[in-house]
């Protein structure tokens, strides 16, 4: 799914408006009715109040119509007008005559410096009242307004951006705080960083309908990977494959103390389908990995306790490195000459992403299409500190697009950087993942991808969309916080088993 602007969403309407054709209105009446099926879901209840705040633009007409389709399904319906400025838009104007006569919708009037409206603690606030169209922050009495929403016990939703949300850049000023938000079409950049979360709170995206040429042809750095994202990217076995067929992995993990990043890793890429897996590891880590996982081939290192050599890289499809590695000098000499010497990407984690935010002259090595997978603390040893996640997005394309590699920025919506300026937001996973030893899982499962021929993108996409999955099953039996980075990896087959059978495979 791509995301777009908010400018770029103002023309996809007025696309579809003129080449479905629909009038204006009409679209709206679709966009409302989408709402309106999505909230009834939601808050099946009728018995609770519904009090529904309009501003004078689209956004409110959007939530005159609401209240008027609330109605209809025998909510009990209050709208708030809010008159902010001196006119109104024409679709505003036309479904507030829509509303029901005889006072069957209740329209109250709220004006600069009146007082401010008391609400039952029962009740349901709907923020329709300044839209994604919003370029300056909220301030003075309408900042009052929404604080005054804010802090009421009621539960709160917005139509389609919680209003002084800015769309596509760092907001100021007052927000409204929504516990839901649905989004028209699809979501608006601002819903993937986490100083939003408190502002956008749940949000679900559906189709109004907005015209699919249109769709198509608008171009955008953005997207969203959902289960409708990721299904063309899998490749079916053949049924004469082979341990050859699906690719040799080489994992350089391990010090000591910290054997079990590497029993993690190991573990999950040969749960992500690599046909084989080596792993080379320091000489205390033999025993361990040779009991722990019996499916792999191991090495041992010349030292006792560290990766102080690494081997032939001959014959190897994929190759992950950094899992518990430690940061001591042998290991950084060892980490150079694994970067001169590679001819195929590498995924790149944990103690090798901190060596080389410790030795940045070193990035211009790492071989061309690799994927790096920091999070953000790491994220900022290597490229350096920003004021805000939108300018860390920035950095994060700037540099995957200098050195010709993939950043997966670890996150609620870990964000995949591609070589050619593209960027992907990720929808699986929950916050019973971030526990000790997810992102050594996330390594192994995108190194076992990448081995079995899948180009580096692909792998990049499909592991992280795999791994949140997986968590979001485990979240499911194990309870979010209960769960451990193994429970990642015991249900990887059952990810990858959902994805096929709703892909008819």
């Amino acid at each position: 799914m791509k995301i777009f602007t908010a400018e770029q969403i103002r023309q996809l309407d007025a696309y579809t408006i003129q080449n479905e054709p629909i009038p204006s209105i009409d679209l709206m009446e679709r966009a409302a009715l989408t709402f309106t099926y999505w909230f009834t879901e939601l808050f099946p209840d009728v018995a609770r109040p519904i009090h529904i705040f309009c501003g004078p633009g689209n956004n409110g007409g959007d939530g005159l119509a609401i209240a008027r389709m609330l109605h209809h399904r025998f909510y009990d319906v209050t709208v708030y007008r809010c008159h902010i400025g001196s006119s109104t838009s024409e679709d505003f104007d036309a479904n507030l005559g829509r509303l029901p006569a005889h006072g069957g919708v209740p329209v109250h009037d709220i004006k600069k410096g009146g007082k401010l409206p008391e609400l039952p603690r029962s009740a349901i606030l709907i923020d329709g009242i300044f839209g994604s169209g919003l370029n300056r922050p909220v301030e003075g009495f309408w900042a009052e307004l929404l604080e005054h929403l804010n802090a009421q016990e009621a539960a709160r939703v917005a139509i389609d951006i919680p209003s002084g949300l800015f769309a596509d850049s760092p907001t100021a000023g007052a927000v409204f705080h929504a516990d839901f938000t649905f989004s028209f079409e699809m979501p608006k950049f601002a819903f993937f960083f986490p100083e939003n979360q408190r502002r956008v709170g749940q949000w679900a995206a559906r189709s109004i309908g907005l015209h699919p040429k249109a769709i198509e042809e608008t171009p955008t750095p953005y997207h969203f990977v959902d289960e409708a994202f990721v299904k063309p990217l899998f490749k079916r076995r053949s049924k004469y494959g082979h341990k050859g067929t699906y690719g040799h992995a080489l994992l350089l993990l391990g010090s000591y103390g910290k054997m079990g990043a590497a029993v993690l890793a190991s573990r999950a890429c040969l749960r992500a389908g690599a046909g084989l897996v080596s792993v080379r590891v320091p000489r205390c880590g033999y025993d361990i990995l040779q009991i722990a996982i019996p499916e792999v081939m191991v090495s041992a290192d010349r030292h006792q306790y560290l990766l102080s050599l690494i081997p032939d890289l001959e014959g190897y499809a994929a190759i992950g490195v950094g899992c518990g590695l430690g940061q001591k000098k042998v290991t950084r000499k060892a980490l150079l000459d694994l970067l001169k010497k590679a001819g195929q990407p590498l995924v790149i984690d944990a103690d090798a992403l901190n060596i080389l935010g410790k030795h940045p002259e070193w990035q211009r090595h790492i071989p061309k299409g690799s994927i790096l997978t920091p999070h953000p603390k790491e994220f900022e040893r290597l490229f350096g500190k920003t004021s805000n996640s939108f300018e860390r997005n920035e950095l994060q394309r700037k540099k995957a697009q200098e050195l010709g590699i993939h950043i997966v920025l670890k996150g609620a919506h870990t964000c995949t950087a591609a070589p050619d300026g593209s960027c992907y937001f990720n929808s699986t996973g929950n916050p019973g993942m971030a526990t000790a030893g997810s992102g050594d899982v996330l390594t192994g499962i995108i190194t076992g991808i990448l081995a079995q021929g899948y180009a580096p993108l692909e792998a990049a996409l499909l592991g992280v969309y795999l791994h949140g999955l997986a968590g979001d099953l485990a979240a499911k039996e194990w309870g979010q916080e209960a769960m451990v980075a193994g429970d990642i990896t015991e249900k990887l087959g059952a990810a990858y088993k959902l994805v096929w059978d709703r892909n008819g495979g």
